[in-house]
């Protein structure tokens, strides 16, 4: 499946987005997932299904200021 993941496109075999972060080495709860601008909550990733095509945003706290 053809995704754009922060602008990026990548060909995974990832079904949902759960999959899709662990496939990309993406860990933790407190990242924040969007597909196709709608947000998507922690609780929600594992059932999330993707269709190709979809454009994904992870968005992860950065330290610093």
């Amino acid at each position: 499946m053809k995704l754009t993941v922060n602008g990026e496109a990548h060909e995974v075999a990832a079904a949902t987005l759960a999959e899709l972060l662990a496939a990309l080495d993406y860990e933790g709860n407190w990242l924040a997932t969007a597909v196709n601008s709608d947000v998507v909550h922690a609780a929600d990733r594992a059932r999330f299904q993707l269709n190709d095509g979809d454009r994904i945003e992870i968005l992860a706290p950065m330290h610093g200021g």
